[in-house]
């Protein structure tokens, strides 16, 4: 495998927002009001899913009868809420990673299970946005992850060969597309802690963000 790399594309939530554990915390809330027990094993299995997909999850595990729009509003108000009072939940290093590589002249992509109007609309409120020079939202390919479409789309819009690409990911089905598209896995694991699968997977599974732009800068230097 060459060990030339030409780009670097970024999940979004677990990896530069804190947003799959405030995501998690209201879930918890919901779940308590409702009766709905299990969520945050629930909740686990639809990390890096779309949402389509995650309200399939939803639904085999509590039922049709369950109003997951109805609670996928109110989750989303509630988050909405705690940002406004919190803020934006930054992973660490996410600022220092991200200005190593412009320094550097990598091509940098992000490519988000999430709809592309929200990806969007969450890195340029927290002054992120201009940092990528490609965007791919789960809404923009046919098969979200673990399928590879997002991360082949994020790499065929840059211009790089995925084999010389670097994907940091920090969810199982992250890793997974990522290897599957061909590039370079990086795990930043966030509330999945890396298994056996995912050791064999990833290329390297960094603590946080600073240890993976030290990671990073070795590769590029190879």
């Amino acid at each position: 495998m060459s060990a030339k790399i030409s780009a670097v594309v970024f999940d979004m939530d677990g990896v530069i927002f804190d947003t799959e554990r405030l995501s998690l915390e209201c879930w918890k809330l919901l779940a308590d009001r409702e009766g709905l027990e299990g969520i945050e094993e629930v909740c686990k299995r639809c990390i890096g899913r779309t949402t389509p997909e995650s309200i399939v999850i939803l639904r085999e595990a509590y039922g049709e009868g369950l109003d997951v729009a109805g609670l996928r509003a109110e989750l989303s108000a509630l988050m909405h809420k705690t940002i406004a009072e919190r803020g934006m939940p930054i992973k660490t290093g996410v600022r220092e990673i991200l200005d190593f590589l412009k320094e550097s002249g990598v091509p940098t992509a992000l490519a988000s299970s999430t709809r592309y109007v929200t990806v969007t609309s969450q890195l340029g409120d927290a002054g992120f946005l201009d940092y990528f020079s490609v965007v791919v939202g789960g809404d923009m390919a046919e098969h979200g992850k673990p399928a590879p479409d997002i991360y082949l789309a994020a790499c065929e819009k840059l211009g790089a060969d995925p084999a010389e690409a670097i994907a940091v990911e920090d969810s199982y089905n992250g890793i997974r597309a990522a290897h599957a598209a061909g590039m370079k896995p990086v795990m930043v694991p966030d509330i999945l802690p890396p298994d056996d699968e995912m050791r064999e997977k990833a290329v390297h599974i960094c603590r946080d963000l600073h240890e993976a732009r030290e990671v990073i800068a070795k590769m590029l230097a190879q």
